[in-house]
């Protein structure tokens, strides 16, 4: 009888009858963005990931996995085909069982050339359903983002994905503490909008913040006109929050890379 941890145990499990992890042909390095809850910025953080790793010399790819709510042809002002889950389907709702959402997702990864590459960022759909696993499962993932904001409800579902992960034997970068503040654009006060719950959370999912980012009008704008606000506006405190955040990526996986 086998006497393995729990999580090592559930992780044999899971990892039955499904593909091998194998790496993408030109691809370094695969960071997923994830949260549990929607809503909580997610996609605008992979964008302004991806946009500032790309002003730090990186060769960037980024991968629009949210095949129920794809937003980054908007974000990126993209139309050509396909690039992306929101180029393959119309407009409507996309209604699909858990085998072709894994199926879209092995295509996504594996039938476009992404290479040559020094990250490949996957923007993720809310929750901890078959697009995480079918990720996990397919190719050797470096490292996850967590997106939450500081209310409770939503960090008790980030926690939930943060444990998900670690069963997967997926490596935690940190988490990015989303719209906990303003910041008065006349005075230059920071105003808290939450509890400080982040620090009691953190401890529990042994992850660190990465950067608290606050909420900015020109974010909703350049999301919505397609021009991520770190390249618009890029000495703005939020186009810096997110250079923040692509500063300690960078260093996470140049540590993960060492021998």
């Amino acid at each position: 009888m086998s006497c393995s941890k729990p999580n090592q145990r559930q992780a044999e499990l899971m990892a039955r009858s499904l593909p091998k992890r194998m790496p993408l042909p030109g691809v370094q390095h695969i960071v997923v963005v994830s949260s549990g809850k929607g809503g909580v910025g997610k996609t605008t953080t992979a964008v302004n990931l991806a946009v500032a790793m790309a002003q730090h010399g990186k060769m960037v790819g980024l991968l629009d996995g949210d095949i129920f709510g794809p937003s980054i042809p908007r974000m990126m002002n993209v139309s050509e085909a396909p690039l992306s889950m929101g180029l393959l389907v119309d407009t409507g709702p996309v209604v699909w069982r858990g085998p072709l959402v894994m199926s879209a997702i092995q295509r996504l990864l594996k039938g476009a050339v992404w290479g040559p590459l020094d990250v490949l960022i996957v923007d993720t759909p809310p929750g901890t359903g078959d697009v995480h696993l079918s990720l996990s499962q397919n190719v050797p993932i470096d490292g996850v983002v967590l997106v939450s904001t500081p209310q409770a409800t939503a960090l008790d579902i980030t926690k939930k994905g943060a444990q998900m992960y670690k069963t997967l034997q997926v490596p935690l970068i940190g988490l990015v503490e989303n719209m906990s503040h303003v910041v008065c654009d006349k005075c230059l006060n920071r105003i808290e909008l939450a509890d400080n719950l982040i620090d009691m959370y953190v401890e529990e999912m042994s992850v660190r913040v990465l950067a608290q980012v606050p909420i900015e009008k020109d974010v909703m704008q350049c999301s919505d006109t397609g021009t991520p606000v770190c390249l618009k506006f890029p000495n703005s405190q939020i186009a810096k929050a997110y250079d923040t955040i692509a500063t300690e990526v960078i260093k996470f996986l140049a540590i993960k890379q060492k021998p």
